[in-house]
Formats: structure tokens, sequence, C-alpha cells
């Protein structure tokens, strides 16, 4: 198969995909989604407000052009890579997928970047409010780890639990 039938055949496939899958699947969460993601979590982990979990991976380049390795390559792993940040949920649902910029970033260079927050910013977002502690929040918040910062919207998990709960 030719080099262009192949990359013609993959776009059609992509189309597809997104047509059968993309009301479903690629598309912002709903105020019913919400509401089942802040039952769930709260349900299974105990807690309020929890939209999912928020963290970045990062993918081998293996075909990376030669003219692009400098700025995708990072001193830690050596490799050409891609950043992928995404948010999860508890039946792993993937609702946020976002590919970073050149992969000398780090999680917090593609956290500026990234449009998660920009429906809040914009108004956008539906106003789901949750208590804690007799707090009402207005928008839930994400699991993340320690790198992100001391945002309201991010909630860090302990690296080492004294115990279950």
């Amino acid at each position: 198969m030719s080099e262009r039938t192949g990359r013609e055949c993959a776009y059609l496939f992509y189309e597809y995909v997104i047509e059968l899958y993309g009301d479903i699947y690629l598309r912002h969460p709903t105020r019913n989604d919400i509401e089942q993601l802040y039952a769930a979590h709260e349900a299974k982990h105990g807690l309020p407000g929890m939209l999912g979990s928020i963290d970045c991976t990062y993918w081998e380049w293996a075909n990376c052009p030669n003219a692009w390795r400098g700025q995708f390559t990072r001193g830690d792993h050596g490799v050409p890579t891609i950043i992928l940040e995404a948010v999860a949920s508890h039946d792993l649902w993937i609702w946020h997928a976002f590919f970073g910029m050149a992969g000398s970033n780090n999680d917090l260079n593609v956290l500026g970047a990234s449009p998660i927050f920009n429906d809040i910013l914009q108004g956008k977002a539906p106003n789901m409010s949750f208590v804690v502690n007799e707090h009402q929040y207005n928008y839930g918040y994400y699991l993340g780890d320690g790198i992100y910062p001391e945002y309201a919207t991010f909630v860090k998990s302990y690296s080492f639990p004294a115990d279950e709960k």
C-alpha cells in the first residue's frame, strides 16, 4: 500500500470513529454526567465534588522528524516524546485529552496551555455546587499528584497513607 493510500485510509477511519462515537465519548461532561461523577466518587472514595483524576503521560515518538528532535526531547527521557494530559473518571471515560506542546515541557507547562479550565474562565461551565465541611463550592475538583500547584481545583493524594481510608 502506498503512503498516500495509507494516509487516506487512516483519515477515513478517524472520520468514522468521530462520527460513530463523537457524541458519546468526544465531548465535555454534561450536567447529568457531572452529577453521576460526583455521586460515583463520593460513594466509592468518599470524595464529594471530585470530577476525576488528572495527569500527564509521556509517549515516546519513535518516528519524530530529525528537524524536531531537539524541541521534543527532554533530558530525563533522552528520546523525543509527546505529552498527553488527560482526565479520567472512575469508569475509565477519558473526557479530557490535551496533547501538549513539545516534549521538552513538563506537566505544569502543559497545564498552562491546556483548555481544561477555559469553560470555567469563560463562564460556560455548569455551576455544579457541592458541600464539604459546611462550605459550598461551585465547581468540582481533580485528583492530581504532587507536581500540580496549590489551586482550589486540585486535591493531591497522599503518597504514603497511614491506613486504607
